[in-house]
């Protein structure tokens, strides 16, 4: 059996210790020694991205559109992104860890990292949840977010209020009318439904399989149109 090897570490803004691992050919982020994210356990990631710019790649509109991705990770949203935009397209990817992108750069180029230099793609590091509070109207033709676990979040705690009434507003008005924005969640959560029903959204949800080969969908992409 090879061995799972250690290519890096770093910490979260509230110092808790974030890893990158290679096994076999496969990468993944652990968080806490709990894995957070698997190159081979992508197809939640890849459906987010398809499902967020669904209406804009099926309808041929906004050649010119603009997205933003809350969430690098391994880089799948932004793969999906990417196929289904025009060359003309803005893709503004919003990372709060330096070095999730530095290792994109430099360990998972093969893998997603190249993305990043595609002409479509602007890079933020910065919080995506400051971001969007701080954020002008109607800034978005689609909002993807991925910035933790979910509802709940997990790398940090803040990540909360992104969720909250509050934070759902500030999603709502930063994307254009007819906009949309898709949300990672790592179950079903109806009271978040609710929220996001409660501030005039309205709200789709899809089930998620972990890998493609799954018999079962563990997570839920939920879509809120403006």
């Amino acid at each position: 059996m090879k061995p799972r090897i250690l290519l890096a570490e770093s910490t979260t803004p509230d110092g808790a210790p974030m890893s990158l691992y290679e096994h076999d050919g496969a990468f993944s982020i652990s968080f806490k020694g709990q894995e957070l994210m698997h190159s081979k356990a992508s197809a939640s990631e890849l459906l987010l991205g398809k499902m967020g710019i669904e209406r804009l790649a099926k309808q041929q509109l906004q050649p010119q559109a603009r997205v933003m991705i809350g969430g690098l990770g391994l880089g799948f949203t932004l793969r999906t992104v990417l196929a289904g935009l025009s060359a003309e397209a803005q893709v503004d990817v919003v990372e709060l860890m330096p070095k999730v992108v530095e290792w994109n750069r430099e360990f998972l180029q093969d893998l997603n990292g190249a993305l990043l230099d595609d002409p479509r793609v602007n890079l933020i590091e910065d919080d995506a949840v400051k971001r969007i509070r701080e954020g002008a109207a109607h800034t978005y033709d689609a909002m993807i977010l991925d910035v933790d676990n979910g509802p709940t979040g997990m790398v940090k705690e803040s990540n909360n209020s992104l969720y909250s009434f509050s934070g759902l507003r500030a999603v709502r008005k930063m994307l254009k009318p007819g906009g949309r924005a898709a949300f990672w969640s790592a179950g079903d959560d109806p009271h978040f439904k609710a929220r996001m029903e409660k501030v005039g959204f309205r709200v789709g949800h899809i089930r998620a399989k972990v890998h493609e080969r799954s018999k079962r969908a563990a997570y839920v992409i939920y879509v809120a149109d403006r």
